[in-house]
């Protein structure tokens, strides 16, 4: 029988020699190099099984980031803890008690895995019964004057929504706010409508269907702070595959395959009640738990400024462990985020090492429950610990992805703060080039931690390597999420450029530094949307 690292090399890539370094790069210090190794081998290493939220794997984590940071002389983040406890809660489907049905004509056709997958989201339990309305995007963005639940009646049924496409003519990232999970669920609970059933743009799904399947058999968490919670408890939520979602179409005088084709033309979609209703019970199982955030705070240097703070973040859980692959059952999430937690620590590393500490101070956090709805960001967002002051700005690093040498950043946000100077100086410093989002259909700016500091009115930015459209790098990132990604082969042994992270770090570095010691704190830009979570600029923050 094969090893498990014999299966993972099985999976080498034909693109392996873009892992090369590029020449017109100086290699970093081998050190530098094993010092960050170092770190992913201990969070990526099969014995802490996933870093699943509130894990014992996820714990050991947490206990080796709170050592290392002590080691480098970081203080303790959270009063006089490096532990931040977040109290959460737990949902999961009771399966043999939940059913659904397609009932058309009388005769029920039962919901099976290769049609859809009731989601541990859902928060409405017992019976339903509800009538199906396609509403297209399924966004109501009143800024820009769109509503597809205008003029319809959802009340009491379930809308169908396209999800990974935005109405033609709107700011990505505007339709990347609307698009979130709580304003979806706060305009369909608004509207009446009992459920959703959502499915993925075939052309911008990132994981196979299998794989979506899997991910919605685990538990659904939650903060257990009301306030806090942004899935309403009276949905139901479904994801669908393509194939069944164009079964509900039949009769309706429209076709799925013609809804696509309008979204891939950037045309508007239309809105049709579908023929048949969704008929089924549903059961759900609640508990209570606990999992920590990690914080460590640089205090600032300068007595005018150290009250303020960088917030640099980093999710340190994963999925954890799963229905075995090739008789592998662990989710390593190497990539998917033990490189960005290794990457913060050495940005700490390489901070403590200057001479002079930075103006303002500069708090690293390691985020909890990331994967379950960046709940750990939330609650960091909301009840920052005591020293961490005012947060000026959130530097954001999850799935940076490092398999081709660092030639291009992407850095979401950048569109929208003042942040994009200090950004672009760093990257000139470093030798790369600051690129725009080629994928916003993916709306990354709303799907990591960093969202969570926007809504408090904290100038973010978040980070990828840059690959323009076609490109073999770009290829090769496509086939990296076919294969590995939430998948139990983003492990250890996957081709990895650790030399190009490594300068990735050294760019994080001097950003974290130019933010810290400028003058004035960063803005938002007057035309940015988000903008308005924002409270009146201070004294420090007028230009």
């Amino acid at each position: 029988m094969p090893t498990r690292l014999q299966n993972r090399r099985s999976l080498a890539w034909p693109l392996l020699l873009l892992l090369t370094p590029g020449v017109a790069f100086a290699k970093p210090p081998p050190e530098a190099v094993q010092r960050w190794w170092s770190h992913v081998e201990v969070l990526g290493a099969d014995d802490l099984e996933g870093r699943d939220t509130g894990s014992p794997g996820h714990q050991k984590a947490a206990e080796y980031v709170a050592a290392q940071f002590k080691q480098l002389g970081i203080e303790p983040g959270a009063g006089d803890s490096y532990f931040q406890e977040v109290p959460l809660l737990s949902r999961r489907l009771v399966t043999e008690r939940s059913r659904l049905a397609l009932v058309r004509d009388g005769k029920e056709q039962p919901l099976t895995l290769e049609h859809g997958i009731l989601s541990p989201l859902t928060g409405r339990a017992g019976k339903l019964d509800a009538g199906l309305v396609f509403v297209g995007y399924g966004l109501r963005i009143p800024e820009a004057r769109h509503d597809d639940l205008a003029g319809l009646d959802v009340k009491g049924k379930l809308v169908v929504v396209l999800l990974g496409a935005s109405p033609p003519g709107m700011a990505n990232n505007l339709a990347s706010h609307a698009g979130s999970l709580a304003e979806r669920s706060r305009a369909y609970t608004e509207a009446g409508a009992v459920g959703v059933i959502a499915v993925y743009h075939p052309r911008t799904s990132e994981l196979p269907w299998d794989r979506i399947i899997e991910s919605q058999r685990m538990p659904a968490m939650m903060l257990a702070e009301p306030a806090l919670q942004d899935v309403a408890g009276s949905l139901v939520f479904v994801l669908a595959s393509a194939p069944f979602v164009e079964t509900l179409f039949e009769g309706s005088g429209h076709t799925f395959k013609e809804v696509l084709a309008l979204a891939d033309q950037g045309k508007p979609l239309p809105h049709v009640t579908l023929p048949g209703t969704l008929r089924g019970e549903v059961a759900l199982e609640q508990q209570q738990l606990t999992s920590v955030n990690v914080v460590g705070r640089i205090p600032g240097g300068d007595a005018a400024h150290a009250s303020e703070s960088v917030v640099l973040s980093a999710h340190l859980d994963h999925i954890g462990i799963v229905t075995p692959v090739n008789g592998d059952p662990i989710c390593n999430g190497v990539m998917d985020n033990a490189v960005g937690v290794a990457s913060l620590l050495e940005v700490g590393r390489a901070l403590k090492a200057q001479k002079a500490a930075p103006q303002r101070s500069v708090v690293i956090v390691a985020t909890t429950a990331e994967e379950k709805g960046m709940l750990g960001s939330r609650w960091f967002a909301a009840h920052p610990p005591e020293g961490t002051g005012t947060m000026v700005a959130n530097l954001n690093v999850d799935l940076f992805l490092p398999v081709t040498p660092f030639k291009r950043v992407v850095a979401f946000g950048e569109e929208e703060s003042t942040l994009a100077a200090p950004l672009r100086a760093a990257a000139k410093r470093v030798g790369v080039q600051v690129m725009k989002d080629p994928s916003p259909e993916q709306n990354y700016f709303v799907r990591s931690d960093q969202y969570n500091f926007v809504l408090k009115g904290v100038p973010a930015l978040a980070f990828s390597f840059g690959h323009p459209k076609g490109s073999a790098g770009a290829k090769l990132e496509t086939q990296w999420a076919l294969e590995r990604y939430h998948g139990t082969t983003d492990d250890l042994a996957q081709p990895m450029n650790r030399e190009a992270a490594v300068r990735f770090v050294d760019f994080v570095t001097d950003l974290t530094r130019r933010v810290a010691d400028a003058s004035q704190r960063p803005t938002w830009n007057a035309k940015s949307f988000f903008r308005r979570y924002a409270g009146p600029p201070s004294a420090t923050s007028t230009p």
